[in-house]
């Protein structure tokens, strides 16, 4: 899941190097917390959130794989 966040965060900022991905796990739950450069944090939030909305379904969906639950935090 990590992987998985850091690659879509990597493709969507002008500063792929700024870019971090810590994972906070419970026995049953996840937190995922993605930090970008302040220039950045726009192209990664997008329109009205949808971006940001996108990122957390397509997560969402692989959690289901596991069976736990996932959330986003962008930081």
């Amino acid at each position: 899941m990590k992987e998985l966040v850091e690659t879509l965060a990597k493709a969507l900022v002008d500063n792929p190097d700024m870019v971090t991905v810590d994972m906070i796990e419970n026995e049953k739950s996840c937190t995922i917390e993605l930090r970008v450069a302040p220039d950045d944090m726009g192209k990664v939030i997008g329109k009205q959130g949808r971006i940001a909305r996108a990122i957390r379904t397509v997560v969402k969906a692989a959690a289901t794989k596991e069976r736990k639950k996932v959330t986003v935090e962008i930081i």
